[in-house]
């Protein structure tokens, strides 16, 4: 006879930020709660967050700070789960933790202190995690409870929440099986594409930046109505940095790209001021005060070459310095795509909330079945965003068990 199935009050598919949230929350209702993970440790996203230093939340986290077909869908896990909550458990758990930019909030010693809170939080819970445990198929039984059938036996539950993530860094261990669960139960996925990813150049762009690998300048980044200001870093395959992954989210293949070199300065009075205290320098000379120097002679030999920049900077009447001015402003560089789901560190789009309750994250499909982190089509900026929606989708659910 096969072996009876064991049974939980509520079984986490996916043992990332937002599942053990949910498992711990769930567990200290009283609820029996199980984890199920198919890799052989839980948080591996978690652990490369940051550096290695997990970029745990942002104190500046709102609704505005993430994109969804529906933007006011996190509005209300997030109201009522914040980063001041997450930051009291860190500082229960006596967990150092420093303010690099911006509001994000980063460990002083390692990701590693994040994994451990959640697991201890879990053990006292009293919820189980069970890793290297695959999910060979789900249904749901006769009696309403779920059946999920997988490589340790069979498991029983009323209540299902899929926390399996979405597709980046399929290396960790990504895959598209919440998508798959959540089509099976009769949701809409929406289209899914990588995000806060580097943006890769082709041709002629290529080529131009390709020996300037390494380099990296304050740019400010616009794609249609969003812009970003923070570090550009040019790769040996484009562009990367803070300012790049942030604006890849709202980019795709055909959209304008239009980078600032000089934020929040004003380029033509800053090279009227570079002729009068150095005349005799030749334009690149003089651009490497405000630049780069491998960047500011790369840009005069691809970019402002018909101006002549090898004469003395006296020789440059105004308009020429406007029309230096106008490159500096809007530099004109075209990406071709994104390094893809390999380096992106979330994924777009997901199961659509026009499904879900955005008070319980809950299907509205299918009673007991919730949807919650990545896998959701919610996805945040860079810079503790996206770990803060994990917490206040996780806990959402779990209260709502």
């Amino acid at each position: 006879m096969p072996a009876a199935p064991s049974t939980a009050d509520v079984l986490i598919i996916g043992g990332g930020a937002a599942g053990l949230m949910c498992a711990h929350v769930a567990g200290q209702r009283g609820l029996r709660a199980v984890v199920i993970e198919h890799a052989n440790r839980v948080g591996k996203k978690i652990l490369m967050s940051g550096g290695g230093r997990c970029n745990f939340t942002n104190t500046g986290a709102t609704p505005a700070n993430y994109l969804s077909a529906n933007p006011h869908y996190c509005k209300s896990a997030l109201a009522r789960y914040t980063p001041w909550h997450f930051i009291e458990l860190v500082e229960r758990h006596r967990i150092a933790y420093h303010e690099k930019e911006l509001g994000q909030l980063f460990c002083d010693e390692s990701s590693k202190q994040i994994v451990k809170l959640l697991l201890d939080e879990c053990d006292a819970a009293d919820a189980r995690v069970e890793t290297s445990c695959s999910v060979e198929r789900v249904a749901v039984e006769d009696d309403g409870r779920f059946s999920v059938q997988t490589t340790r036996g069979r498991m029983l539950a009323p209540a299902l929440v899929v926390a399996c993530g979405g597709l980046s860094i399929p290396s960790m261990g990504a895959t598209g099986f919440g998508y798959e669960l959540a089509r099976q139960f009769g949701h809409e996925v929406l289209p899914t594409r990588a995000g806060l990813v580097p943006l890769t150049l082709s041709g002629t762009h290529h080529e131009r930046l390709a020996e300037l690998s390494g380099v990296a300048l304050p740019v400010e980044a616009t794609c249609g109505r969003q812009s970003f200001r923070n570090q550009m870093l040019v790769t040996h395959r484009g562009l990367s940095g803070p300012a790049i992954l942030q604006i890849s989210s709202y980019w795709q293949p055909g959209d304008a790209l239009q980078l600032d070199l000089l934020p929040g300065a004003d380029a033509f009075e800053a090279l009227k001021a570079l002729r009068a205290a150095r005349p005799a320098a030749e334009l690149k000379t003089a651009l490497a005060d405000l630049f780069p120097k491998r960047f500011a002679e790369r840009l005069c030999e691809a970019w402002l070459d018909d101006l002549q920049p090898r004469r003395p900077m006296r020789q440059f009447d105004e308009r020429q310095l406007r029309q230096v001015a106008v490159v500096l402003h809007e530099w004109p560089i075209v990406a071709s795509g994104t390094e893809g789901y390999r380096t992106a560190e979330v994924t777009l789009g997901g199961v659509d909330t026009r499904g879900l309750s955005s008070t319980t994250m809950m299907s509205r499909h299918v009673p007991g079945l919730y949807f919650i982190g990545e896998v959701v089509d919610v996805t945040g900026w860079l810079g503790g965003y996206n770990f803060q929606w994990a917490w206040a989708s996780g806990h959402a659910a779990a209260q709502a068990l």
